[in-house]
């Protein structure tokens, strides 16, 4: 955990946050700028802080957020008239919180590209 990180207070339970999902590797929670009707954040317990510094040791955690994405899509009812999960790495990118995060959207049409 880094002390200054906003997404590692969420998952420590710290900072409350509408959580939609938690396991021992992931929690999700709706996103506090949604854009469009389904918008949760999946965030890995473990710190990490881009995509870049993931490692081999972290394959099995990036297949999982994608299967808990796919629950969550399940589970509220959007997952077959489609979403999205986007992971932004870097300020370019339009990551704001230095903490691997992905964002899964749904509930409406998600034209390419995004706009």
């Amino acid at each position: 955990m880094s002390e200054d990180c906003l997404f590692c207070k969420i998952a420590a339970g710290e900072i409350q946050a509408k959580e939609v999902y938690r396991d021992d590797q992931v929690v999700a929670f709706e996103d506090i700028n949604p854009q469009a009707p389904f918008h949760f954040l999946i965030v890995p317990l473990k710190h990490i802080r881009t995509t870049l510094d993931l490692t081999t040791a972290d394959d099995d955690l990036i297949g999982h957020i994608y299967q808990v994405a796919g629950k969550i899509a399940h589970d509220l009812d959007f997952s077959e008239d489609g979403f999205r999960v986007v992971n932004n790495c870097n300020e370019g990118a339009g990551q704001s919180v230095w903490h691997l995060h992905f964002h899964l959207l749904g509930g409406r049409d998600l034209t390419w590209p995004p706009g």
